[in-house]
């Protein structure tokens, strides 16, 4: 298996289609195109380590809904650790699936099992030692019901297993997440700030789950793992109900715009989230190069048969929307 490739990486569009930075509408990666808008950090910020979380740690807990939880430099830092915290286990992936889940057990010498649907994971389930599922699904933005996920928990608790839920996407609506169900061993929820919130740089996500694994995962990222200043712009981030609500709404109707503006050129949604967008197609890497072509970067499926569309910022529509009716031209001319 190899090292997966992510959105975000434009220099790579750049590098074969030509082009600055400034001239591509980047749509390649699942994060709110306006960000929270931070003041100026303070000075005191850069020049002390962060040796006092209790404002984050409050901020965390009261916009979760639970104080069981723990910072970590990004969720994707809790994926890279919580398989070497496990002896060699069978681990179902429910596919596709967002790839680094994937990749960091399998480099960790555990046994992988690639499940196509809930009736898979039925089948498989009571073979597995871990079982990860991402609610909202990236990239086909499938959600699944917490009920159903609380069962798959309750068959693998039973034999001291895992059940991993990412719920990266889970901010714009929170009905199927699982933060109210903490503490229950075995039962893990990861937690994104930087896609709802339009932070990514700052590298902030949060882990749910019981006390012995939360205390086995501070140990393993060691001291100061967040950054001062993530601490800061999280903790106003999280804080900040009034800007969240304007942003859930902002990121809906963009994202019901945007699907409009595909499905008049081919490229109708089947996964249809506010922070990305599921186009399955057959011949999806001609659609990519012909989007690329006209400066719009996308995500190509690992497995060749979609696209998935990052959030549209609005003042782009209008060029957007040509861009998208040119590169539909050029597919059509070449059947």
């Amino acid at each position: 298996m190899r090292e997966p490739r992510h959105g975000g990486d434009l220099e790579r569009a750049i590098a074969t289609y030509g082009g600055d930075a400034g001239q591509w509408i980047d749509l390649s990666s699942g994060i709110a195109p306006e960000p929270y808008p931070l003041p100026a950090v303070p000075a005191r910020v850069w020049q002390r380590l962060p040796d006092g979380d209790a404002a984050l740690a409050k901020a965390a807990s009261d916009y979760y809904g639970t104080s069981r939880l723990l910072a970590a430099p990004g969720s994707q830092a809790l994926i890279a650790l919580l398989p070497q915290l496990r002896p060699r286990s069978r681990v179902g992936v429910i596919v596709p699936a967002y790839a680094e889940h994937r990749w960091q057990w399998h480099r960790h010498g555990h046994t992988l099992v690639e499940l196509a649907d809930d009736e898979a994971v039925e089948d498989a389930i009571d073979g597995l030692d871990v079982l990860i599922v991402i609610n909202p699904n990236n990239p086909d933005c499938r959600q699944r019901d917490r009920h159903r996920l609380l069962a798959w928990h309750a068959r693998l608790a039973r034999r001291q297993g895992w059940l991993i839920v990412d719920e990266a996407f889970a901010d714009p609506d929170e009905r199927h997440s699982l933060l109210d169900a903490d503490g229950r061993p075995g039962l893990i929820v990861l937690r994104s700030v930087g896609k709802f919130f339009g932070l990514a740089g700052i590298r902030l996500g949060f882990i749910n789950s019981d006390a012995e694994l939360l205390e086995r995962l501070r140990i393993a990222l060691g001291p100061w793992a967040v950054s001062g200043p993530a601490h800061w712009a999280a903790t106003l981030a999280l804080a900040d109900r009034d800007w969240q609500g304007q942003q859930r709404e902002r990121l809906m109707q963009q994202s019901d715009c945007m699907a409009r503006q595909l499905t008049a050129a081919g490229l109708a949604p089947a996964g249809h989230h506010p922070l990305m967008l599921w186009c399955p197609v057959r011949d999806a890497a001609h659609w990519q190069a012909a989007l690329a072509r006209q400066h719009i970067w996308t995500r190509l499926a690992d497995a060749g048969n979609g696209l998935r569309f990052g959030p549209l910022p609005c003042a782009l529509n209008d060029d957007f929307t040509r861009r998208l009716m040119h590169a539909a031209k050029e597919m059509n001319n070449e059947r």
